[in-house]
């Protein structure tokens, strides 16, 4: 890119951005000098169980709205127009589903990782391979974190690259590993309001500068950028109405569903209730984010679409062109492009963060506490601080390779999630929705579904089936008789032809990633655990199985719904001695089949008292 087309910061950016440094690095003091010091794993990994609704829904946005979401969703609007918007249908039952039925799971079960869950439902070398599985999933996402917000930076204003990387990895390592949960939780409080600020100024100055919210809309809707409903069922589309509303939701699923990240913050909630009640918090929050991310899109096609390009720093990828845009927009407003940036770095801290910890504690309490019952209190906090900082590093090393990935930003990040998400996904829902399936059929299931899923992927990839980007442009043009000609550059005049056989195949839609390899999971889950002897109902561990046949068959008489509850109903909680793993599934005669048979008693009793009773 030639120099003389880069912005450049002044004095007092960077003085913005150094103080949130300075800001997350000091929460994350605060909070190792106070309270109970992280002393415990309890306090570090857990927050000790006793956060707010507020600050946890605010940190589950966080989590998600990550620098890859603030720059990928307005380059996707820019290129394609407004059709990405429709995902925001899928953010109702992608919350409520989590809200209604994992939260009261998982919390009732007193886990401190979601991966605990399998081996109490099937084995625990089910929940290894969860725990891989999801260790690969978050580790890939963070160097596409880190290094996305970094890569941007330096293409436009020229910023030092590995230094941007350097400074993101190590403060949010030092933060996480000094303050443990509550130190991530709530510097994603004060990162969160500092996304919004750095958004909602782009956007208001944008609308400025281009002649108004008229011009604005008079410029997108000439441009052809605002989408209507698209309803074509074919899954090769990129994107429809059935691939971002019904595809979307089992990438929320996977998101809000059964990722560490998340289900760890509703775990370190003060009770089951304020855990919901955060979930439900996160939809208008997700919302507003959503709809500043695509308005941003749309002001920013609205202010290139009828200018010269020639002054347009060429070889820009548009995940670049949205820095551009943010540098162009807020240049000569001292302390706003410094307010922008320590937002896209916010959410990049926040995400990476969370990930951290989160990683943590899975490999605390997975793999290493099982190995180790006797290790001391003292000894366990301390190694999983060190875990937490040995993942940092791990991501520097991630971002290295993240420039090899050819897609945009948002499409990559959301591969991802498809590609691992979606088997975690599928195994989850295996065990808690069919009380009949095994820890063979898991094993398999989870198995063929990432064989599926890196299939498809590199299929996709070696076919290059990936949809081109459209020319985002719309010159606005005077003609001889002085009529205005809008002249849209899109695909449409190039015919492609439609890819058959396995190629078709390669060309399924990333956002159908998640639902197709989940549903793979379950059904080739499903076949073996038939196929093997499927579980009975003695054997399935109480208040692992939601009851979703016996609700959905609420028409029929008690004696038969009776029949489909089949396993220990959600209203009784267990005490945390009724779920230690080494107690779970050992040899008849047992402790645990003991309480299961008691319980299993005590739920013949009381059935009818519970068999209407929510989730919640």
């Amino acid at each position: 890119m030639d120099p003389s087309n880069q912005k450049h910061f002044e004095v007092v950016d960077y003085v913005i951005f150094a103080v949130l440094l300075a800001a997350s690095v000091g929460i994350g003091l605060y909070y190792a000098l106070s309270g109970g010091r992280q002393r415990t794993t309890q306090e570090f990994l857990m927050a000790d169980r006793n956060m707010g609704c507020i600050p946890v829904s605010l940190s589950l946005i966080a989590s998600f709205q990550s620098a890859v979401a603030i720059i990928g969703v307005p380059a996707e609007i820019y290129t394609y127009g407004t059709q990405y918007w429709f995902i925001g249908c899928a953010y109702i039952l992608g919350l409520l589903i989590p809200a209604h039925v994992f939260i009261p799971v998982f919390y009732r079960l007193r886990l401190s990782s979601a991966y605990q869950y399998l081996e109490l439902r099937f084995s625990k070398a089910v929940r290894i391979c969860g725990t891989l599985t999801f260790i690969c999933q978050m580790v890939i996402y963070m160097g596409v974190c880190v290094y996305t917000p970094a890569f941007a930076l330096n293409a436009v204003t020229g910023f030092e690259l590995w230094g941007a990387v350097l400074a993101t990895g190590l403060v949010c390592t030092l933060y996480t590993t000094m303050g443990g949960l509550k130190a991530v939780i709530w510097t994603d409080v004060f990162q969160t309001v500092v996304m919004f600020a750095g958004q909602l100024a782009v956007i208001v100055v944008g609308v400025q500068k281009t002649g108004g919210v008229s011009e604005v809309w008079r410029k997108i809707w000439e441009g052809d950028r605002i989408s209507g409903l698209d309803l074509n069922p074919d899954p090769t589309e990129r994107h429809t109405f059935w691939t971002l509303g019904v595809g979307g939701i089992f990438l929320m699923l996977s998101l809000y569903g059964v990722n560490q990240a998340q289900v760890q913050r509703y775990l370190s909630s003060r009770t089951e209730k304020e855990a919901v009640r955060s979930c439900y918090l996160v939809f208008p929050s997700l919302q507003l984010a959503l709809a500043l991310s695509c308005v941003m899109g749309l002001v920013m096609f609205a202010r290139y679409c009828d200018e010269d390009h020639s002054e347009k720093p060429s070889g820009l990828s548009m995940d670049a062109m949205v820095i551009y845009f943010v540098m162009d927009m807020l240049q000569g407003l001292p302390g706003l492009p410094g307010l922008f940036v320590a937002c896209l770095f916010s959410a990049a801290l926040s995400t990476i963060s969370s990930a951290f910890n989160s990683l943590a504690t899975v490999t605390m309490e997975d793999l290493i506490k099982p190995h180790f019952p006797a290790m001391t209190e003292a000894r366990a906090t301390l190694l999983s601080k060190a875990l937490a900082m040995s993942y940092g590093l791990l991501c520097l090393a991630m971002a290295y390779v993240t420039h090899l990935m050819g897609d945009s930003v948002l499409q990559m990040a959301l591969k991802i999630f498809g590609i691992l998400g979606g088997p975690i996904l599928g195994l989850f829902s295996l065990g808690i929705f069919f009380p009949w399936a095994n820890s063979t059929g898991a094993v398999a299931g989870l198995g063929s579904g990432l064989a599926v899923a890196f299939w498809v992927a590199v299929g996709s990839i070696l076919s290059h089936t990936s949809a081109r980007s459209p020319t985002p442009e719309c010159r606005v043009l005077l003609g001889p008789d002085n009529t205005t000609t809008t002249i849209h550059a899109t695909l449409s005049n190039v015919t492609l032809s439609r890819p058959s056989g396995l190629k078709r195949f390669y060309s399924l839609s990333y956002m159908w990633y998640s639902a197709f390899n989940c549903f793979t999971v379950i059904l080739i889950g499903l076949i073996i655990s038939f196929l093997t002897g499927p579980t009975k109902k003695e054997d399935v561990h109480p208040g692992t199985v939601y009851p979703l046949l016996g609700k959905l068959v609420c028409f029929l008489s008690k004696p038969f719904k009776k029949k489909f509850y089949c396993v220990t109903p959600l209203g009784k909680t267990l005490s945390s001695e009724q779920w230690q793993p080494s107690q779970q599934k050992e040899s008849n005669g047992s402790v645990l089949q003991q309480e299961e048979r008691q319980s299993q008693a005590e739920t013949e009793s009381f059935f009818p008292a519970v068999e209407y009773e929510t989730a919640v």
